[in-house]
């Protein structure tokens, strides 16, 4: 890409706009890289510096990413930094940071009222520190119900990112590269972000309210209408499992016919379908939150810890608590979102058991 000046976008301001990033443990790389290029390529594409984007931790050590990659110079985060915006960066372990520690940090910024953003699951940790009650928030698809119960004062929306008067919050993934290029947009104008998303191979710069998952019919690699919408109420309903029976009555077919479009299109019965979602869910809550094992179990929609811990070891390969104990390498597993797709080496099982 050639660089351009300046001159040739309609550029609302001409001055340099600081955007810091706060790399909190285990950090998500592929977000944080998505909230910082456009700011890099906004520069170059402009040949001018427009943005500066300083890193920070809170002890001034190299910010250790998820997947084991470090990420230096950074700078330990006094409270006096001048900055138009700081962007908290985290992943998946939303207990890495006391709470206390983030709303002390950041309190000289509310204070000078600074924008305060999040990246990715940062969004638990401003939550946490009460930096988000009146505002609209997001975060990744696969925390918003844990969202909603820690916190149902929240308005917790689930598109891509809020930006929401002084507090930026995004979904993760790339959703930081659309909030970006949405700043860029607002604050330098709108040819300047095309060039840039140009520049990234961005086909298009996503609106915030746009979904973050793949539609269920991708997902599932069938549109037929009914299976869509049984499969709809399934993760609708965990907690609470719904029948075989109630679910055929709701989507308006019989139950025979349920299970005709189970085997036909995702070759399983339902009720193992259903279980392999509950039992997906009873995992992130394992690895991302302290729950207890019975309290995840009813959570899930199991009757007791036994039997859900039965269902948890036939499927997996390993009971629940060992699922918590720390790995034996350095791999970095379970530091990556889960790709929730079915995975059929489990037994039959009978239809779930309720409460």
């Amino acid at each position: 890409m050639d660089p351009i000046t300046a001159r040739e976008f309609v550029v609302r301001t001409s001055a340099v706009r600081r955007y810091g990033f706060l790399l909190l443990p285990d950090f998500t790389m592929m977000a944080f890289a998505a909230a910082v290029e456009p700011l890099r390529t906004a520069n170059r594409a402009s040949d001018t510096e427009l943005y500066q984007f300083p890193l920070y931790t809170l002890d001034g050590a190299p910010g250790r990413a998820s997947n084991g990659l470090t990420v230096s110079p950074v700078q330990p985060l006094s409270g006096k930094e001048s900055l138009d915006a700081l962007f908290v960066c985290a992943g998946i372990d939303l207990h890495s940071v006391d709470p206390e520690l983030i709303r002390e940090r950041l309190k000289p910024f509310v204070k000078r009222q600074i924008a305060i953003g999040s990246i990715c699951t940062a969004t638990y940790h401003l939550a946490r520190a009460g930096l988000l009650d009146g505002y609209r928030c997001t975060l990744h698809w696969e925390n918003i119900p844990d969202m909603h119960d820690e916190f149902p004062h929240l308005v917790v929306s689930s598109g891509l990112f809020e930006l929401d008067r002084d507090r930026y919050t995004c979904s993760g993934g790339t959703a930081p590269m659309d909030m970006m290029l949405t700043l860029i947009s607002q604050e330098r104008g709108r040819e300047l972000s095309d060039r840039v998303s140009e520049g990234l191979l961005c086909e298009r710069i996503r609106d915030g309210s746009d979904r973050q998952r793949m539609p269920l019919r991708l997902r599932l690699g069938s549109s037929q209408p009914k299976l869509v919408e049984a499969v709809e109420l399934m993760e609708s309903n965990i907690e609470e499992p719904m029948t075989l029976d109630e679910l055929a009555t709701h989507v308006g077919i019989s139950r025979r016919q349920l299970e005709r479009l189970f085997q036909k299109h995702l070759q399983c019965v339902p009720t193992r379908y259903y279980l392999e979602i509950r039992l997906r869910r009873a995992r992130q809550l394992l690895l991302r939150t302290p729950r207890s094992i019975v309290d995840i179990a009813f959570a899930c929609g199991f009757v007791s810890a036994p039997h859900f811990s039965k269902c948890y070891r036939d499927f997996f390969g390993i009971p629940p608590r060992e699922e918590r104990l720390p790995r034996s390498d350095d791999s970095g597993a379970g530091a990556v979102t889960e790709v929730p797709a079915p995975v059929r080496a489990m037994p039959p099982t009978p239809a779930p058991q309720h409460r």
